[in-house]
Formats: structure tokens, C-alpha cells, sequence
């Protein structure tokens, strides 16, 4: 047997993959990834700071749409490092603390957006099938132990499967699919008994994502129903036009994921960049459309950000 399948690489370093066959362009690359990273991380503080300085916004939807910008602004920055650094030729691996570290800051904002779409879902049944409770139902307590409970299921169900990853052994090539961290390119890695992080890794997913993403298809079914229970057409049209940026940021969500996994999937027999690719869409769409989408379909954010940008030429 080979050394490389004989060792255990349990205090190795797994060798981070860029942009296969585009080695001689990572320099031109780095620019359009800066510029994503960039737009992401100017993106979503300023919807931050809109919320925050505009007190019309201090409102429930507005609350959410401030967790989700906060989660979009933590999952770009989670894979900043490792993704401009391979493109500078700054850095080709990672050590097996970090890589753990990575992937559990990505699996849990992942699960974390999530739960603040559901959230949002939540916020948008209550306003259009019960307006006249909404202010009773959406209090401020209650928005905060919604957080709470969003934050507390994001970061303590993921730890078991995680921490687990630090006693494996890796007899297999150290080759990450990525240019960043996931749990299943490191379980892929592991010549030990991988069971427990394969059944609670997939009892994750189904109880997070998938429950998340059902939830929030039967909230609209309902959403709906009472739209369509409503006589004028024009307040119809006004009802269900509160939910197009809800809808789109879920789209923009869950569409990478499915796609990811498709490829994952039944793309074996593809080249490595589309695996690539699609791992960066996943990690980088949702995070870079998000406040576009919210900037341009809600009203009052469209304007406060006008205001903003018109007070700066003023100046």
C-alpha cells in the first residue's frame, strides 16, 4: 500500500482546488471575484445602514431583512480568504483546523439564511392573512427570540457533526473539490467510519433546508388563498407585490443549492469547473443578489438608498 493511502492526515493540509486549467488566469480572474466580493460586502452593510439610521424601517420585515444582510455578509466573508489568496497565489492549502472551521461557518450560515427566509415567510403570511394582528403577533420580543431561536439552531445542531471531523483519518488523496471547505469533500477524504457524519449530515439537511423549503412553499399556498379571497384586483396585485423581493431572495437561495447538487449528483462525468463554478455560485449568489433585489423592489429601501446617493453629490 502507498504511503499517501497509509497515512493519516489528521494534522495535514488539504490542498484547496482553484480554477482547473485556468492556472495562467488566476490574475485576470482575481478581478471579477474582487469585484463580487466587493459588491457583497458594500451591498449588504448598506442595507445594514439604511435599517439602522432610517427609523420608518424599524419595522418586522425590515428587522429580518437585516438578519439576512448580516448572513449574506458573513458568508462572503467566510470564503474571502481562501478564494482571492488562491487567485493571488497567496496561499494552495489549508490545515485541517481551518478547513473544519470553514466549512462549519459555511454549513451553519447556510442553514442560518435559511431559517431567516423562513422567517421572512412567516412575517409575509402574517401581514397579508391577519394585517389587523400584525403588530400584536410580530412584537419586538418576540422578533428577538425568533433570532435567537434562528441563531441557536444555525450554530448548536451542527457542532456533533463537525468536531467529529477532527478525529477522522484521511488515507485518501488530500484534494478538496473547491477553493473552499465543505463537510462532504472532507468525509469523501476519510477511511474511517463515516456513518454518523453521513445519516446527521443528511438529517440535517432534511430538517433544515428542506423542512425551511416547505414551510415556505405552504406559506404561500396560504398567502395565496387569502390574496385571492380578496375582491378588488388592484389591492390583489398590492398584496402579493409585498412578496416579490421574499420570493426572489428565496429563489436566488435555493436554486444554487439544487443545482449544486445535481451536478454533484449526476455530473460526475463532468469537468472539474463546473464543479467549481457551481460551489461558488452556491456560496456567492445569494449573498451578491440579495441586497440588489431588496434595493430595488422595496420601496422604502429604494428610496432611502437614493436619498443616501443624492445627499453624497449634494456634498
Amino acid at each position: 500500500m502507498s504511503a499517501i493511502s497509509t497515512l493519516n492526515y489528521s494534522s495535514s493540509r488539504f490542498v484547496l482546488t482553484g480554477f482547473p486549467g485556468l492556472e495562467a488566469d488566476y490574475l485576470w480572474l482575481s478581478i471579477p471575484f474582487s469585484f463580487i466580493y466587493a459588491m457583497v460586502f458594500l451591498g449588504n452593510c448598506l442595507v445594514l445602514h439604511v435599517i439602522r439610521t432610517e427609523r420608518s424601517l424599524h419595522e418586522p420585515m425590515f428587522y429580518f431583512l437585516a438578519m439576512l444582510a448580516l448572513t449574506d455578509l458573513c458568508m462572503g466573508l467566510s470564503t474571502m480568504c481562501t478564494v482571492l489568496e488562491i487567485l493571488w497565489g497567496f496561499m494552495q492549502d489549508i490545515s485541517l483546523d481551518a478547513c473544519i472551521a470553514q466549512s462549519y461557518f459555511i454549513h451553519g450560515l447556510s442553514f442560518m439564511e435559511s431559517s431567516v427566509l423562513l422567517a421572512m415567510a412567516f412575517d409575509r403570511y402574517i401581514a397579508i392573512c391577519h394585517p389587523l394582528r400584525y403588530s400584536s403577533i410580530l412584537t419586538n420580543d418576540r422578533i428577538m427570540k425568533i433570532g435567537l431561536a434562528i441563531f441557536c439552531r444555525s450554530t448548536l445542531l451542527i457542532p456533533p457533526v463537525i468536531i467529529r471531523l477532527k478525529f477522522l483519518n484521511y488515507c485518501h488523496p488530500p484534494i478538496l473539490s473547491h477553493s473552499f471547505c465543505l463537510h462532504q469533500d472532507l468525509i469523501r477524504m476519510a477511511c474511517s467510519d463515516i456513518r454518523f457524519n453521513s445519516i446527521y449530515g443528511l438529517a440535517l439537511v432534511i430538517s433544515n433546508l428542506l423542512l425551511d423549503a416547505v414551510l415556505i412553499l405552504v406559506s404561500y399556498v396560504m398567502i395565496l388563498h387569502a390574496v385571492l379571497a380578496i375582491a378588488s384586483q388592484e389591492e390583489r396585485i398590492k398584496s402579493l407585490q409585498t412578496c416579490v423581493s421574499h420570493i426572489c431572495a428565496v429563489s436566488v437561495f435555493y436554486i444554487p443549492i439544487i443545482g449544486l447538487t445535481m451536478v454533484h449528483r449526476f455530473g460526475k462525468h463532468l469537468s472539474p469547473l463546473v464543479h467549481v463554478f457551481m460551489g461558488n455560485v452556491y456560496i456567492l449568489f445569494p449573498p451578491l443578489m440579495n441586497p440588489i433585489i431588496y434595493s430595488i423592489k422595496t420601496q422604502q429601501i429604494r428610496r432611502r438608498v437614493q436619498r443616501l446617493f443624492y445627499l453624497k453629490e449634494m456634498c
